[in-house]
């Protein structure tokens, strides 16, 4: 598991959008990699292997290793540009991990007894808000998803951001900014067939 989050790659030194094309064409994705003390390095990395991990939703949510120059950095992903209509990526932008700082990532929702819950068994309709939410946490914190129990949510009912179970020293971002932020994750509502029943 843990070889999926390492990547080996290689520095660019030439930058520019002709270099980017060159870079494509010979099957790797150009990346920047910026933040903390040092300055922004430019980067190659394996065009196949990067599509291979992303296939992973917790590389979008992990604290990664970039292998280079004989050195390790430890990065998250903060931007990921894709072709509007091929399976290309056009490049990532990296940002270095500080042990002592926290992170702002966004992290996948995982929902879980859906099909078990209170409201679903009396014929309601599981619907979502959200499908991620943005955390802030130191980055040994960091969780790969937070999962949101759906079993005791009733017809009528819904999860907001204040009732997710979140692990130890995780904080969800929205609700630093006051409870009006404090926004719905996922509901259960009646279905148009069960209403026409009653």
């Amino acid at each position: 598991m843990v070889g999926s989050f390492e990547f080996d790659v290689e520095l660019r030194t030439v930058t520019g959008k002709g270099d980017a094309r060159r870079t494509r064409l010979l099957g790797k994705v150009p990346a920047i990699v910026y933040g903390g003390d040092a300055a922004p390095v430019q980067l190659n990395l394996n065009h196949n292997r990067v599509v291979k991990a992303l296939e992973n939703d917790a590389t979008y949510s992990h604290v990664l290793t970039l292998k280079y120059d004989g050195k390790e950095e430890k990065v998250i992903l903060k931007a990921l540009q894709r072709h509007p209509s091929r399976p290309i990526i056009m490049h990532m932008d990296f940002q270095r991990v500080n042990e002592k700082d926290k992170l702002r990532v966004h992290v996948p929702l995982h929902f879980v007894n859906q099909e078990g819950s209170v409201g679903v068994k009396k014929g309601g309709v599981v619907s979502h808000a959200m499908v991620e939410v943005e955390v802030a946490c130191l980055p040994q914190h960091l969780p790969e998803f937070i999962e949101v129990d759906m079993s005791s949510v009733d017809v009528g009912e819904s999860i907001h951001l204040s009732g997710l179970s979140l692990p130890q020293g995780v904080e969800i971002v929205a609700l630093s900014h006051g409870p009006e932020h404090d926004l719905p994750v996922a509901a259960i509502h009646a279905s148009r067939t069960s209403e026409e029943g009653a």
